[in-house]
């Protein structure tokens, strides 16, 4: 499930993002994905991983699950499982438009699943246009002009 819906395109962020090293990229990310998930679940996440792509994001964190899930899915399994996707549907919601307002992503899809049995999450953003990294190894940005020092050869 994506947190778009129909033909409906992507809105455009409220600021264009500006260049940063990618360790910057980074801790930007995770600190909004576990501010959303403290605002959504309240709790953050006990640990997290990003991988940054030009076309997308992936997040892979370790969640708690919150208690009241696990009593509602022991007492009605398909109601539990409504009560996941309900809260997962929030949380996918909510980080698209976080990174679009706080941080000027462009965002095309967010897509995100969660093992509560394992409590790991994994959450997939696609991306609009690659994040405009600065310094070693900078991916290209917007338009296509390298942003930063591209690897040597």
């Amino acid at each position: 499930m994506s947190a778009t819906t129909g033909d409906r395109p992507a809105p455009a962020p409220a600021h264009r993002a500006s260049p940063r090293p990618l360790g910057e990229w980074k801790q930007e990310i995770l600190r909004v994905y576990n501010q959303v998930n403290k605002e959504v679940a309240g709790l953050g996440v006990t640990r997290q991983r990003v991988h940054v792509e030009d076309d997308h994001l992936l997040v892979v964190a370790t969640h708690h699950r919150l208690p009241a899930l696990a009593t509602i899915t022991a007492a009605d399994p398909s109601l539990g499982r409504r009560a996941d996707v309900a809260v997962i549907d929030a949380g996918k919601a909510l980080l698209r438009a976080r990174l679009v307002d706080e941080l000027g992503i462009g965002v095309l899809s967010v897509l995100k699943d969660y093992d509560p049995v394992a409590e790991v999450a994994a959450t997939v953003v696609l991306l609009a246009a690659p994040l405009p990294v600065t310094g070693r190894g900078a991916s290209r940005g917007p338009d296509d002009t390298v942003v930063g020092t591209p690897p040597m050869c």
